[in-house]
């Protein structure tokens, strides 16, 4: 949440002593009163006593003068200083008497200011239908017909002002889980935004795009807010938006981490540890430290766990945010207990729930829990009162019935778990016998298709290629020497020209066989020529991050891999009528992972797996010959996400 400032700007004086008494010797004016309260605001964080003495007197000063707009800027500062420091019932109090002084005069410009800040302060009091009121009155002041005209502003300010509204309601909306709510305001903060290209307005756009993310997130559709933060990522890396990529490495990293993408966020966790450590501020130091803890503590790594979130510890220890610190004492007590410091993770359970109790929403909730436990309580009584009579006369009947019925259910279940062990086990050989086969047959086709392509491909390029361009030096050999009317002339010049044309498209179907990149120069080179040759086109657009591949891998995964991503773009290219298409390929220690999406119209992943298409097919053979796992995500107008993971015994 922000303050609505105005025109107050900070006053740095090297004597404040002597300016204020400077001050006081001018004629009791507006520009005196201007210069008290300015002063006043600008000491608020260096000297809270002298700042509230200062805007009291300028508060008093302008009630005399009786000049409107500095009665009301005096009573709003004087409610910011109060909220500042914590008293919200005097902000609220000034705030209010500020919109009476604002509304009589029709100030619109600072009664929208005013009814911000009340919008403010009931969201840290965590009333939120008050919060929402006070800012969408707010809002209606500034969708006014005539509203910039009447508050002399510029359009560039009103736009910044209204954005910054909207991002907060959308905040407070998200909180009240109406996410339908959150996303509508959070839409109409980011389309501002978008109007403007300065560097401030875009990095205010990345802020923008990365809370409509974490609304995906906070609502359950963590793929989705994934998806739309990778999208968005390109941008805020070219343009070195510290903060906002920040934001995005943490939270694309934790992202990955609830969808068991251990890899992927250890990838993206290492890339924010490098972005704290290089913007040195505690709060991002101490949050790279907690998410290396988290990754840690998922792969069962606690020793490094405990290193990690000790670091962190005096951060979060001594943090304001509630929420931070609950989150901090709940994973602290699980890494202790994983570590044998039983007394350490009581302690830390304890302090995670003194947070836990001091986030609750506010006295309406608090009421409702009341009155529903004193009913649920009632209630109970009277049941337990109707029923007592009667499991007397049933208790030794019902023990004696439930003793029999466990006993024989327990024993049912020891044979059937028994069976079916025998079942599995017996069944698991078969499969283990099965698939080796099909790896072995796989493995024969693919590579008895691949040396074929090449042989074809080495044919067409050093055989038929040849004799093509011999036929093409003959024919211009004997143009030279013929004499022909000018229109058997143009004939032969266009059938040279188809000549040309049909050794270009031969040099290309030996190309995409088995291009010569691919051989010479490695995976990388020849994914990045292949996606730089689909660019080419103008009609789509392909974004291409590899990491890893420097070391080369063996032939037969380099080609492999090629196929795949090859075959998944093809697909993109023929199907999705997408724009965009990102192919992403990372080599980290024991894992390969390939990922390559794009923004089309999608499909019905679930009627692919009745009817699979060949083409995929071939894909899961591909990718079954490699020993990995490949994970479809799509829907119908929501773009394709294909996530494919093996282990580095199968890609050399």
């Amino acid at each position: 949440m922000a303050f609505y400032v105005g025109n107050s700007q900070d006053i740095v004086s090297e004597n404040i002593t002597e300016r204020i008494g400077q001050m006081r010797l001018l004629p009791l004016d507006t520009a005196q009163v201007n210069q008290m309260r300015r002063l006043g605001f600008s000491l608020m964080e260096k000297d809270k006593n002298l700042s509230r003495r200062l805007l009291e007197e300028a508060l008093d000063k302008s009630l005399k003068v009786k000049e409107p707009e500095s009665i009301i800027d005096c009573y709003r500062l004087l409610g910011i200083w109060y909220a500042n420091y914590g008293d919200n019932g005097r902000a609220m109090l000034h705030y209010q008497l500020s919109y009476k002084v604002a509304e009589k005069n029709k100030k619109l410009n600072l009664m929208a200011g005013v009814l911000y800040n009340m919008g403010n302060v009931q969201y840290w009091r965590s009333r939120y239908d008050s919060c929402i009121y006070y800012y969408q009155q707010a809002q209606r002041l500034y969708e006014t017909p005539g509203f910039i005209k009447n508050a002399g502003i510029t359009q560039n300010q009103y736009d910044r002002r209204t954005s910054e509204l909207y991002q907060n309601i959308a905040t407070v909306f998200g909180t009240l889980s109406n996410f339908r709510k959150a996303h509508e305001y959070m839409d109409k903060a980011i389309a501002i935004a978008q109007k403007y290209d300065s560097r401030a307005a875009r990095e205010n756009l990345a802020f923008f795009q990365q809370e409509k993310a974490g609304l995906y997130d906070d609502s359950g559709e963590t793929e989705k807010a994934l998806r739309l933060r990778l999208s968005y990522l390109p941008g805020i890396e070219s343009a070195q938006f510290d903060r906002p990529l920040e934001n995005a490495y943490v939270n694309i990293a934790t992202e990955y981490l609830e969808l068991k993408k251990t890899d992927s966020a250890v990838f993206y966790a290492d890339k924010h540890a490098a972005l704290a450590q290089k913007l040195n501020e505690p709060e991002y130091t101490a949050s790279a430290d907690f998410l290396q803890a988290k990754i840690a503590y998922q792969n069962k790594n606690y020793r490094k766990a405990e290193i990690y979130i000790e670091k962190a510890k005096s951060y979060y220890e001594n943090v304001e945010d509630l929420f931070g610190k609950n989150k901090f004492y709940g994973l602290i007590k699980d890494i202790a207990f994983a570590n044998g410091h039983y007394r350490d993770a009581f302690l830390y359970a304890q302090k995670y729930d003194e947070t836990k109790d001091s986030l609750q929403t506010g006295k309406q909730a608090i009421e409702f829990m009341e009155r529903e436990m004193r009913y649920e309580t009632e209630k109970k009584e009277t049941q337990i009162k109707l029923q007592e009579a009667e499991i007397k006369q049933k208790k030794l009947f019902n023990y004696i019935f439930t003793g029999c019925t466990l006993g024989l259910i327990l024993i049912l279940v020891l044979l059937y778990r028994n069976h079916r062990h025998r079942q599995k086990i017996q069944k698991a050989k078969i499969e283990e016998l099965e698939l080796g086969k099909q790896l072995a047959a796989t493995e024969a086709i693919l590579k008895g298709e691949e040396q074929e392509r090449s042989r074809l491909a080495k044919d067409l390029h050093d055989g038929l290629g040849g004799m093509l361009s011999g036929i093409k030096l003959q024919l211009g050999a004997m143009k030279g020497n013929l004499i022909l009317t000018e229109e058997n002339g143009a004939l032969f010049n266009n059938a040279l020209n188809k000549l040309d044309q049909s050794i270009s498209e031969m040099r290309r179907v030996a190309h995409n066989m088995m291009p010569e990149a691919l051989i010479q120069l490695g995976l990388e080179q020849a994914l990045q020529d292949y996606c730089s040759s689909i660019s080419a086109s103008g009609t789509f657009t392909v974004n291409t991050e590899f990491y890893g591949l420097g070391q080369r891998l063996s032939a037969a995964t380099e080609v492999t891999v090629y196929r795949i991503i090859q075959e998944l773009v093809n697909n993109a290219v023929k199907h999705s009528s997408a724009k965009s298409i990102l192919v992403q390929v990372l080599r980290r220690d024991q894992w390969l992972s390939i990922t390559v999406e794009d923004n089309g119209r999608g499909f019905d992943v679930a009627h692919w797996q009745e009817k699979p298409t060949a083409g995929l097919q071939n894909i899961e053979s591909r990718v079954h010959y490699l020993g990995g796992n490949m994970d479809i995500k799509s829907a119908p107008g929501k773009g394709t996400s294909v996530y494919i993971e093996c282990k580095s015994e199968h890609n050399g």
